[in-house]
């Protein structure tokens, strides 16, 4: 990817290159979301760790193999944001810090609208993905991580129970899949890479992980260390030729 191209520039003379921004829109495993509870008023609140998120760490990465480059971040997650709310947003979050490579992730909570929604949901990555690119910027769509496959014994309250049935009917019935196939599908038709984070749960699942075990919420964020793995996948496509 031409982000390589970039960061070498930087690293041999850093007074006549610019610095690098690398941008990240999405929904709460983006900005760094992680374990859930219900808070005084008895609504669901999460724990917002965002240095310990996917962006924090692929920074960490890119500084170590660019030391001498300085590596900007935009982490444009928002706590249960789809792909409308990141269409509304782009210009503001994104667009506004010249970024030279977007990391687009949506489909975790779009998937809820179910198959009468995917249309919608193709139809705005498709114009995030153009209004991107319109500007300069690269794209990465990286899919999901998978979600739970069961109501774990670890959730206490009703309501986070509640929230995890629908999740795992939405994950056993194959419907984050049919989201992840098509923003895959489309990102493909816009010239867009992937970072198909999705297929590697998946793959991990077939060989015997319970990958609820991995979700720090035990519904849909990935523990802390998983985000390692999800920004190793991520340095993976942006090296890759």
């Amino acid at each position: 990817m031409k982000i390589t191209e970039k960061l070498a520039e930087r690293q041999r003379n850093s007074h006549e290159n610019a610095p690098v921004t690398i941008a990240f829109l999405g929904d709460s495993v983006t900005q760094g979301c992680f374990e859930c509870y219900i808070d005084e008023q008895d609504r669901v609140d999460t724990v917002f760790d965002p240095e310990e998120a996917y962006s924090a760490k692929l920074r960490q990465m890119l500084a170590m193999l660019y030391p001498r480059a300085q590596i900007n971040i935009v982490n444009a997650g928002i706590s249960g944001d789809s792909a409308k709310g990141g269409l509304a947003r782009v210009e503001r979050d994104v667009l506004a810090f010249s970024p030279n490579l977007t990391v687009v992730s949506f489909g975790l909570n779009d998937c809820g609208g179910g198959i009468e929604a995917l249309p919608r949901f193709a139809e705005r990555l498709r114009q995030i993905f153009f209004k991107l690119q319109a500007s300069g910027s690269e794209v990465i769509y990286l899919a999901p991580c998978m979600t739970n496959t069961y109501v774990s014994r670890q959730l206490r309250e009703d309501e986070l129970k509640r929230i995890a049935k629908r999740q795992a009917e939405l994950e056993n019935g194959g419907m984050l899949a049919a989201y992840v196939a098509k923003a895959t599908e489309v990102a493909d038709e816009n010239g867009a890479r992937v970072c198909d984070c999705y297929a590697k749960w998946k793959r991990l699942q077939a060989c015997g992980v319970d990958t609820t075990a991995l979700l720090s919420n035990r519904i849909n964020h990935p523990r802390r260390e998983l985000h390692w793995l999800i920004a190793a996948a991520l340095a993976e496509t942006i090296f890759s030729e």
